[in-house]
């Protein structure tokens, strides 16, 4: 999406190229001429502008989908602006009904805290923690209070928030809606109020959210933020959203060869969606790899420069050279430099093995019988051999134990 030649009046080339940042890679600028005046007063005053995103603490990991907002506050956070971490807490307790149809429990403040203690730690492994502000919702939503809940309810019609797609649809469709869930993107809108936010990020499933802050902002004398939305990042599959639930995801917090080998497990096509959210790197770099593979580059090159670039991210440049070598030793049947120990009595009176049982003891099967199934697809390797006999058993030394490609174990039967 690039709206930046719909510019209707005279701003500096500074401001032209921080609209051309905020644009890469989004969904919607809403409205970008406000978001274009708000940053030549900027430039004009030397006054960094706010710019939020909230998060709430749900589950204890941020996966990549998380940090293509993330990646973008770091963007405008480098053209020096103001960026807070806003980490809900209190509108956690609430349960966010966002693209659900159904209510989502609500969290208890144990999870909720054990959750948030990872929040800004991860996220600070994308953003600048010296140059970003962190805040909890909890600190002016708490003491609103009853009366003060009651006279934010009354600055929002019930006829609006039933534009809202999910209420609409779940009332259309005759399934409860709860009380409660109306709260939520009141509270999120007041967020806005109480840090006087001038930019506000979230994914395209949290537009009304957002929306509800501007007006909360007009409805108390503010300024009404501009809200900007980025596209949901495809999962492994690269069909659904990244999800935990879905199994599709990659944690920003694993572990540098899992990382690695994940990013290039992704599709071709796939590929370039997630250089657009996900790198650092230029618009007119991306679309010289682009050039290079129509032009015959293999396109497995670009992906492992997409699998460095990430896994450098969130872990170091070492590690992810590290990574790159122990997936090529993967790929030619090499064992990892590093693999799990595993120490193994031999049966009674020094009796050998069998295989399978093995495989259960090595941790490395869930099951003898996952074991027998595993060595029937050929999935099984003994010291880089593959185990077609089921009856195999090892006597006393050290072996080395591979279960898929990525699975290893270095067994001693003693």
């Amino acid at each position: 999406m690039n709206q930046a030649s719909s510019l209707n009046f005279m701003v500096s080339d500074h401001v032209r190229e921080s609209l051309a940042v905020s644009l890469r890679g989004c969904d919607e600028l809403i409205p970008q001429d406000e978001w274009v005046r708000k940053l030549a007063r900027s430039e004009a005053t030397g006054k960094p502008l706010r710019i939020k995103l909230g998060l709430d603490p749900t589950a204890p990991d941020i996966h990549l989908g998380h940090t293509v907002v993330l990646n973008k506050m770091r963007q405008l956070q480098d053209l020096g602006h103001t960026v807070i971490f806003l980490i809900g807490d209190f509108t956690t307790m609430i349960g966010d009904p966002s693209g659900r149809n159904s209510t989502r429990p609500p969290l208890t403040r144990e999870q909720i805290e054990a959750n948030a203690q990872t929040y800004y730690r991860q996220a600070s492994l994308v953003l600048d923690p010296s140059r970003t502000e962190i805040r909890y919702n909890s600190e002016w939503s708490d003491p609103l209070g009853a009366r003060g809940m009651i006279q934010l309810a009354s600055r929002y019609t019930v006829a609006r928030m039933m534009e809202r797609n999910d209420f609409h649809d779940r009332f259309k469709a005759g399934q409860s809606i709860s009380v409660h869930e109306f709260l939520y993107p009141l509270m999120q809108g007041y967020d806005s109020v109480a840090l006087h936010s001038d930019l506000e990020l979230g994914g395209t499933d949290q537009k009304f959210n957002l929306l509800v802050g501007r007006q909360l902002q007009s409805e108390y004398g503010q300024e009404p933020q501009c809200i900007l939305t980025m596209p949901l990042l495809e999962g492994l599959d690269g069909i659904e959203k990244m999800s935990k639930s879905k199994n599709n995801y990659i944690g920003i917090s694993e572990e540098p060869n899992t990382m690695f080998a994940k990013v290039l497990s992704i599709s071709d096509v796939l590929m370039w969606r997630w250089y657009t959210l996900l790198s650092f790197q230029s618009e007119a770099a991306i679309a010289s790899l682009k050039q290079q593979v129509d032009d015959g580059r293999n396109p497995k090159e670009v992906k492992v420069a997409l699998a460095r670039e990430i896994t450098a991210r969130f872990h170091s440049a070492a590690a992810a050279e590290a990574a790159e070598q122990d997936f090529i030793n993967r790929s030619k049947g090499g064992i990892p430099d590093e693999i799990a120990q595993v120490h193994v009595p031999l049966g009674e009176g020094g009796a050998a093995l069998g295989i399978a049982a093995l495989l259960k003891l090595a941790g490395l099967a869930a099951s003898s019988g996952e074991g027998n199934r595993l060595i029937d697809g050929a999935g099984v390797r003994v010291d880089s051999n593959v185990v077609s006999d089921k009856a195999l058993k090892l006597g006393a030394g050290t072996y080395v134990l591979q279960v898929g490609k990525r699975k290893f174990a270095r067994v001693t039967l003693a």
